[in-house]
């Protein structure tokens, strides 16, 4: 892979996480139209490396946020910061079947299938519209709010779905308070990524070639940094209601996309 190449991928994995507009759906894009043909097995170490560097941002966002929460957990009580992580861990439970049982399906879907990119761009603008529409609460997600913003993260496995647009959305349309939405959308996918990690890496599915080196360590700081900007503007553009702008830019892209598709 050329390094214009890593860093514009890596830019894009960056700012495409945390705004509304599907980073996998743009990674899609983004290797259509740069022309990649890595092999599958380096395609996905890039794209891990980049998720991975994504992850590392919203750590460092939140990093006040995880501290309190694990100084709440070693009081062993079932305080807020308890709760917190209980809900964490059930908006995990849907990603994580679907991953376990329909990975290879998943799989199939991400391989230049531009058509359906744009088809569920569409999707995801119409949810952004319905979502900044909604009014602000100072609710707090629920467990049961927890598991369905779950299924909703679960649904935006699919390339084109913005997951941080579909839960956000999802936790808006709840009740639930604009800022907190966003707070418990960005820390919830934070396990399921290193989760993710870990399988690749266990069941050897990862593949290291040292002649990318420069490559991967480059689309990783790109995505790093993006990821640090693209995440604190996100909680911003939450709380002013401005998701409208980005679902005029899906719906646009979207259509790009299908025309581009079909035209091929």
């Amino acid at each position: 892979m050329e390094i214009i190449d890593a860093i514009i991928l890596g830019i894009i994995q960056g700012l495409t996480e945390f705004l509304p507009v599907s980073s996998s759906g743009h990674l899609e894009l983004g290797k259509a139209i740069l022309g990649d043909n890595s092999i599958p097995e380096e395609s996905l170490m890039f794209t891990v490396v980049l998720h991975f560097a994504t992850a590392l941002s919203t750590m460092i966002v939140f990093r006040k946020d995880i501290l309190d929460i694990i100084k709440g957990i070693l009081k062993f009580e079932w305080n807020e910061d308890l709760q917190f992580l209980s809900k964490i861990v059930i908006s995990m439970i849907p990603a994580v079947v679907v991953g376990v049982f329909f990975e290879e399906q998943l799989e199939q879907l991400f391989s230049g299938n531009i058509l359906l990119v744009g088809c569920m761009l569409i999707i995801t603008a119409i949810l952004l519209f319905f979502a900044d529409k909604a009014k602000n609460t100072n609710k707090k997600v629920s467990f049961s709010n927890a598991f369905i913003i779950g299924i909703s993260q679960a649904i935006a496995m699919l390339p084109g779905i913005s997951r941080s647009g579909a839960t956000i959305s999802t936790s808006v349309l709840l009740g639930n308070d604009k800022t907190k939405a966003a707070r418990f959308s960005f820390l919830m996918v934070v396990p399921l990524i290193f989760g993710k990690i870990a399988k690749d890496i266990v069941g050897g599915e990862l593949t290291y070639d040292a002649s990318n080196f420069t490559a991967l360590s480059i689309g990783f700081i790109a995505a790093f940094v993006s990821g640090l900007f693209a995440c604190t503007w996100m909680i911003k553009l939450v709380k002013q209601s401005k998701l409208s702008y980005f679902a005029f830019y899906c719906i646009i892209v979207g259509i790009i996309a299908i025309i581009w598709s079909t035209a091929s």
